[in-house]
Order: structure tokens, then sequence, then C-alpha cells
């Protein structure tokens, strides 16, 4: 079997392919080839694979060639996030919209040529959920809940959904889409996600720094750790479209909290001190956008294909420490904790 995964230096880009590398095999088939699509090359050490090969640059740029490659299956994580959206409008379109119908329409044009269609997995976003005058958003939103988004993301996010639906009936890709969670915790620098904080007052006071929280501790989301967001992945790709319960997009498994929640979690598994090396100061910007989020969402299709959240948030914390332990980067990542 020949994958591609777009996006596949990126964290949860990585972290899938180095599970699938693992496993070996994907819906039964051995996995041979393994493309990972980036504007940077992949870590050192999925280079090392031979199974591995990169594809380096804009996506945009290079995706009608995929037309003439071998591949079974696509997931298809790139994308400008939220902060990086609301700021360059024009980024926004180019990396989620053009980008993602170039690599749709290269998909089309193999299966006109008489190829079996292409499974593709596409990682939409729970930020596709918004409030919407004079409906306002549910406390809890379902996989039927009607999408209404408040950011270009969001808007992107639902745009591509669509386009894979339709794809997919024309015949011309096997396309599924999953809404991600957001993703906690997540290593390395802050990114301009709007979400970013989320991992950081758990990330940057594990490292001994200061984190700024911009918003209230009564601040409610859906989190997901990054293990249990590549099962879901994995999950819906292996999925028969029977078993998707159709076309339409569908929720991954949530673990609803609040940032008192995580911060409890925190201080649990970490100690007191550390929990404090956590400020808030409000930003007015990163609010108005959480404030139109979801404060937390439920599953149904997805347990039926039998996933599940994190049982809590100190399980989170747990497993990012233990990432880190098994990283060369621990001893910066946890300096400010020991066990």
């Amino acid at each position: 079997m020949n994958i591609l995964i777009t996006g596949g230096a990126g964290f949860v880009g990585a972290r899938l392919a180095r599970t699938l590398l693992a496993r070996g095999t994907l819906a039964g088939r051995k996995i041979e080839r393994l493309v990972l699509a980036d504007l940077q090359p992949p870590p050192p050490d999925l280079l090392a694979d031979a199974r591995v090969q990169a594809r380096t640059g804009a996506l945009l740029e290079h995706a009608a060639a995929l037309a003439n490659e071998p591949l079974d299956g696509v997931f298809h994580l790139a994308s400008a996030v939220s902060g990086e959206c609301e700021l360059d409008f024009d980024l926004g379109l180019r990396a989620n919209l053009d980008t993602t119908r170039a690599l749709l329409d290269a998909l089309r044009q193999r299966a006109a040529g008489g190829a079996a269609p292409v499974r593709l997995v596409f990682s939409s976003s729970v930020a596709v959920f918004g409030p919407d005058p004079p409906r306002p958003i549910a406390p809890i939103v379902a996989d039927d809940t009607r999408p209404t988004p408040q950011t270009s993301y969001g808007v992107h996010k639902l745009v591509c959904e669509h386009l894979i639906a339709d794809y997919t009936r024309k015949g011309y890709i096997d396309g599924r889409s999953a809404r991600l969670m957001t993703v906690t915790v997540r290593p390395g620098k802050p990114n301009r996600a709007a979400s970013s904080f989320f991992s950081g007052i758990i990330r940057e006071p594990l490292a001994g720094l200061e984190a700024i929280c911009p918003v209230s501790p009564e601040t409610s989301h859906p989190v997901s750790s990054p293990a249990r967001t590549i099962d879901g992945l994995v999950a819906v790709f292996e999925a028969t479209q029977e078993a998707m319960g159709g076309r339409t997009a569908l929720n991954l498994p949530a673990l609803n909290v609040r940032v008192s929640d995580m911060l409890d979690a925190l201080e649990a598994v970490a100690g007191r001190a550390v929990r404090e090396r956590v400020r808030f100061v409000p930003d007015p910007m990163v609010a108005g956008i959480v404030a139109n989020w979801a404060r937390g969402a439920s599953a149904e299709r997805a347990q039926r294909l039998g996933l599940k959240p994190d049982a809590d948030f100190a399980a989170v914390v747990r497993q990012y420490i233990e990432d880190c332990e098994r990283s060369p980067a621990a001893s910066s990542a946890l300096a400010g904790f020991s066990t």
C-alpha cells in the first residue's frame, strides 16, 4: 500500500507516520511506501526509514503530479491554522481551499484514467461549529449539529468537508472527513493557532517556564490527546463507508474540560509549583475567537467505530510527560518538573 500524508512533517502528521510505520499495515494491507508532503522536510528518524519519501514544498505547486503517483490512500492534514487565517485571508484561501481542490482534482484525474478511487481521510475541525444569531451554539455539539463556523479557518474546513463528500458521491475518491478536537499537549514552540494556549498552559510550566492563559478559567472546550487523535484518523481510514454512517463528517471523541480542570490535572500530576507558573492575562482577540467555539462535543458515530475519549485530563498530561521522556529533548521539555 502506498500512502500520502499531507502535512507529514508537522506534529500530527509525523506522529501518524510513526504509528503507521510501526504497525506496518493499514486496512489489512502492507505499507510499502509512505510519502510525506510538507513545506519542511520530515524529522530525521522518519527519513531514515527506507519506506519514507519526502515531497518538500507547497502542495499547491506539485499536487497535479499526484495524478501519476501510485497511491492507495491519503491523509490530508495540511492546513493553515486559525490565527494565520484570521490575519492573512489570502493565505488561508490558498493553503486550505486552493490546495485541497488541487489535491482532489489530481485524484479525480487518476480515477478518470481507470485507477481505483483513492481512499482519503480529511482532518476537519471542531471549528466548523459556532453560534449563528439568533441561534446560539449548542452546549454539546454532536455529529448532526448544524455547522455555522465563525472563523475563516472553520469555513475552510466546512467547505472542504462538502467538497470531499461530493467527490465521493461522484466516485472520484473514497473520502471521509473526521472533525478533530483541539489536540493537546503539543510539544515544541507555540504556533499561530488561536487554540495554542491549550497546550502552552501545560507544556511551558512543565518546562519551568511561565505560561500566559488568554481566556477565563471557566472556558470549556473539547480536547483530545495526540494518541487518541491518531487512533481516530486510522480508524476512520479503515472503516467502510457503511460503518462511517454516511459521507458527512463525524466528530472524533472529545474530553470536555474547562481550563480550570486542565490546571487541576496539571497540579495533581506535577505539583502546585508547576501550576502556579500559569498566569491569566486576557487577550481580546483570542478570547473573541474562543467565545465562538464549541464548549463540548459528543461523538456517537466515532464511538460505533470503537473510538473513545481519553479517560481524564490527568491521563493526557501523563501521556505528554511519557512522550517527552522518550524524546531526546526531554531534558528541556520537563526542566521544571521531576518525577
